[in-house]
């Protein structure tokens, strides 16, 4: 039974199992102090906009619902999933054990 957090996104991608798409957001160079913070310091977590959810996965016989969903910002570790690209928009989908935050707004 589908809910409206695993239904087709504007995109047309739908994820499987527990799969996350979402759209990566974009690095900025950012100052603290005057000072610049070097590449190396911001490439740990990456944040990104969850575009579609899959219907989560199986575990012993019983679906285990999804924890994210749609229009979240998530953080994300920076060398997970598959990057794919749809009417020349980037997306990056992965498996939700790699989620490593929500951000709260």
């Amino acid at each position: 039974m589908a809910t409206d957090r695993t239904l087709k996104t504007k995109v047309g991608i739908q994820p499987l199992a527990d799969r996350v798409v979402l759209r990566p957001t974009k690095e900025t160079e950012q100052q603290r102090g005057g000072l610049l913070i070097p590449a190396t310091a911001r490439e740990k977590p990456q944040q990104g906009e969850v575009v579609a959810v899959g219907p989560g996965r199986y575990e012993k016989g019983v679906r285990v619902p999804m924890e994210v969903s749609t229009g979240q910002t998530i953080l994300y570790d920076r060398y997970s999933g598959s990057t794919i690209t749809v009417d020349d928009e980037e997306y990056l989908i992965i498996e939700e054990s790699n989620v490593l935050a929500i951000v709260s707004k």
